[in-house]
């Protein structure tokens, strides 16, 4: 399991946020049980399938409650990719086999289709990308070839 899920700072978040709408559910609980018969494993039982809910969406959306890494640790950064169209300034690149939307750093020359890209930032969802230099001058590579 992933080390940072457990950080106690990203749980204690969840649960502060999670705290409010058990509360609320409580008061209902007690309110309804005054005016209505509810057993009380009955009253019990709801909270504990409530709280229930709340564990296992932790697992699901603790990524969202994880404000200090969210921009510094971007897995996108530093990958590389290939252009798909003729980025000037803006096209479409390929990275980890997905389609992006992509824009040329500033002060880059254009970067023709098939080149390689390395990408460099991210701006919103549009990649921010300049041409990856090899030893070899650049070789455009075909990837619209079928076999």
């Amino acid at each position: 399991m992933n080390q940072r899920m457990w950080s106690v700072r990203i749980l204690l978040r969840y649960a502060l946020l999670q705290l409010p709408g058990v509360a609320v559910l409580l008061l209902f609980l007690i309110l309804v049980q005054r005016w209505v018969m509810i057993p009380s494993w009955l009253m019990w039982g709801l909270l504990g399938l409530w709280i229930a809910k709340d564990i296992v969406l932790y697992l699901f959306t603790w990524r969202s409650y994880d404000w200090d890494g969210a921009d510094a640790n971007h897995k996108m950064i530093g990958t590389s990719g290939i252009a798909k169209d003729r980025l000037n300034p803006s096209g479409y690149i390929i990275v980890r086999g997905e389609l992006w939307k992509a824009e040329v750093a500033e002060g880059d020359a254009v970067i023709e289709k098939g080149e390689k890209v390395l990408v460099r930032g991210i701006q919103g969802l549009t990649l921010l990308v300049k041409a990856e230099t090899e030893m070899n001058a650049r070789t455009p590579l075909n990837h619209d070839r079928k076999t």
